[in-house]
């Protein structure tokens, strides 16, 4: 049976975004890249597979053929449409047809494993599901063959996706988010970041991300400008697509960064297209900014956002440097901040350290669970989880986080569920995962277990590819011990364990 997904939260100033001229007052995001698109002359969507790409009236015929697919199938306004697939250009003329139609895009990341998919798609209940090894001949087949659809279905307060996070339980959270918040944000965005149809990005983000949609898709779309998508990340790769699309702006995790800079054949010459730089996750440190900016030769730049609030802060075009060195930037557009007690909720006073909350006409519509949206938002507030500080001048510092998370490579993994999954092993009594700092990825997925017999990171190995859980998810260090540190109230010393992991060689 089929769901229709509604929206769990509403914006207490909805009213005031909805008026003329207001942060609401925009298209749907069919109308607004349909409009952009037929402006535009050169090519706008490309892959790493071909040096082929799409723009102009051969990109608007695909996305109106497969729209014209997707009707086929049965699918109709309000309906969700979900895929897993990598950064490909068929994701794309799958977003739009979708939008086209008004349905709900629903992707699911590429590399995640059999039983994530199969609890996911246990949320979302789709009209149309296109599997992993599916989707390319689907969409070949509704692009060589299917009824144009011409004249859009979607409104602009219609939700238009549903993105994947995990919270600390490892639940996966589908995020909503409506047409107007979104093509809000692609046209502020590409303001914040001074973008012209001169530019082109390069996005190895994958499009099941907001980073990937908002940056490779919907800010590109809404310029327009060229898009070119990685299936999977390789520096040289990288670098030798900076060079031949003369690529100007890219955005990803720090640890992206590195590797590119890392690679045996980098060279500042190889990167001279590139202008600006923008880097949102764990480990954007000023050390690496003036790393970065002298061998890029770029702009590079701290920003701050999550699924639920898309790039909520950042340095925008003509902020003096050094505040996207030392902060994670200001307010874009109507986005509000407040720091709070994480206990109490008490604003806190300027540069005082508490949890970002947030408010804005970007913020999300919920999530799919009413119950995760209430736990989530008080008083029309968004609570992140993150610790930071705001100056009198409104510049936000993310200092850590409150959830126990991992972040690896830009992929938030709850500890809880590692925990889960290596607990539910016959032989592993208890488990505890925390972030081993690493200079690459920015933390690896490190777990203590107690266990009934000997257990090593190869047992280990083979347990998370028989549960199907995502490759990233599995622990890269494992020590067993006889016994957890634990804290007087009998939990496990999360502290001194991440301690410990960073110790280790």
């Amino acid at each position: 049976m089929t769901r229709h997904l509604r929206a769990t939260y509403r914006h207490p100033d909805a009213r005031a975004y909805r008026a003329p001229g207001a942060p609401w007052d925009v298209p749907s995001l069919d109308a607004l890249l349909t409009t952009a698109a037929a402006g535009a002359s050169g090519p706008l969507v490309g892959d790493d597979t071909t040096d082929a790409a799409l723009g102009g009236a051969a990109l608007e015929d695909q996305v109106a053929a497969v729209a014209g697919g997707l009707r086929t199938e049965g699918v109709r306004r309000g309906d969700v449409v979900a895929w897993q697939a990598p950064n490909r250009s068929e994701v794309v003329l799958l977003y739009r047809a979708c939008w086209r139609l008004g349905a709900v895009a629903a992707p699911l990341h590429h590399q995640a494993g059999s039983s994530d998919v199969d609890r996911m798609l246990g949320v979302l209940t789709p009209r149309l599901w296109l599997p992993l090894d599916e989707v390319t001949a689907r969409v070949s087949a509704f692009a060589a063959g299917s009824d144009s659809v011409r004249v859009s279905a979607a409104r602009p307060s219609d939700l238009a996706v549903a993105l994947f996070t995990s919270g600390s339980t490892g639940e996966p959270k589908a995020v909503l988010h409506t047409h107007r918040a979104l093509s809000y944000k692609a046209r502020t965005m590409a303001a914040v970041h001074g973008l012209t149809r001169a530019d082109a990005v390069l996005m190895p983000a994958p499009m099941a991300h907001i980073s990937g949609l908002l940056n490779g898709v919907l800010v590109p779309g809404a310029v327009p400008m060229s898009a070119r998508f990685m299936t999977r990340w390789d520096p040289e790769q990288g670098l030798k697509l900076i060079e031949h699309d003369r690529i100007t702006f890219m955005i990803g995790p720090s640890t992206l960064f590195v590797s590119l800079l890392d690679a045996p054949r980098f060279t500042t010459e190889r990167v001279e297209s590139l202008r600006l730089v923008s880097s949102g996750t764990a480990g954007v440190s000023p050390a690496f900014i003036d790393d970065a900016s002298a061998r890029l030769g770029a702009f590079v730049k701290r920003s701050y956002g999550s699924t639920e609030a898309p790039t909520v802060t950042t340095t925008h075009a003509g902020d003096p440097a050094g505040r996207g060195r030392d902060t994670d930037g200001r307010s874009t557009g109507a986005a509000q901040l407040r720091i709070a007690d994480p206990v109490t909720g008490r604003e806190q006073a300027p540069n005082d350290v508490g949890e970002v909350w947030l408010r804005g006409p970007e913020l999300f519509a919920g999530y799919a669970d009413v119950q995760q949206t209430r736990a989530s938002v008080a008083g029309g507030w968004l609570r992140s989880g993150d610790l930071g500080t705001v100056d009198a001048a409104g510049w936000l510092t993310i200092v850590g986080r409150i959830k126990d998370v991992i972040i690896r490579g830009g992929e938030n993994i709850a500890a809880r569920e590692v925990e889960a999954i290596l607990e539910a092993h016959p032989d592993v009594r208890h488990a505890v995962a925390v972030g081993k700092p690493d200079g690459r990825l920015g933390e690896l997925v490190c777990v203590f277990v107690v266990a009934s017999q000997p257990f090593d990171l190869d047992d280990c190995r083979r347990w998370f590819e028989q549960r199907g859980v995502a490759r990233y998810k599995t622990p890269e260090r494992l020590v067993q011990v006889t016994h957890l540190p634990l804290l007087a109230a009998g939990k496990a010393d999360r502290a001194a364990l991440r301690d410990r992991a960073a110790a280790l060689g």
